[in-house]
């Protein structure tokens, strides 16, 4: 029991560490005042429907592709590395669509909830654990995404900038020693 709840833990704040929901504030912000606001359920449901749509479909796409789990987790080790450098360093290596007049999904679903870092993510901790404590862990971030979004101004107050700042590069550091956690139990799998 205690193991089945430290890996729904370890799934939860990975998750959690790659959408940076967090991180995003300062972005959704701007894209609130730009958009006039933001409808907080229909985000969170459009990003958890391409979440759950990708820990179902996502390997069997793999699989039409050609691609192995194992291949693809090593690949999505070195996207989420490279995220956790982004935060720790303060480094743009991925630019996300900014563009106000882009509707609900693509600046705010796609890419900032659920990016190409969190699906590949999705997919690199599908090959480590359930995909029923990875759907739970999926919900629960879901809610956190709802919660943020709802009190995006309230969090900006209580934060502020040096704590917005330190709490992102905090998950960057995380991210890295994730990285490095999937890549080296995957690359035996690569190995025949």
């Amino acid at each position: 029991m205690q193991t089945g709840f430290n890996e729904l833990l370890t799934v939860t704040f990975t998750l959690f560490a790659v959408i940076d929901i967090v991180g995003s504030i300062p972005l959704l912000l701007s894209l609130k005042k730009q958009m006039g606001g933001i409808p907080e359920v229909k985000a969170t449901l459009i990003s958890g429907g391409l979440m759950i749509l990708f820990l179902f479909l996502g390997e069997p796409l793999l699989h039409v592709l050609g691609v192995e789990t194992h291949s693809f987790a090593v690949a999505g080790s070195i996207i989420i590395f490279i995220l956790g450098m982004e935060m720790v360093l303060g480094i743009e290596f991925f630019k996300a669509d900014k563009d106000s007049k882009s509707s609900l999904v693509v600046p705010i679903a796609f890419p900032l909830i659920a990016g190409s870092g969190t699906l590949t993510t999705i997919i690199s901790l599908k090959a480590n654990y359930d995909e029923s404590l990875l759907l739970i862990a999926i919900l629960v971030n879901l809610i956190i995404v709802y919660a943020v979004l709802k009190s995006l101004d309230l969090i900006e107050r209580i934060l502020g900038p040096g704590g917005m700042v330190a709490i992102r590069k905090f998950f960057g550091v995380i991210l890295l020693a994730i990285a490095i956690k999937i890549f080296s139990s995957n690359v035996p799998g690569l190995i025949k």
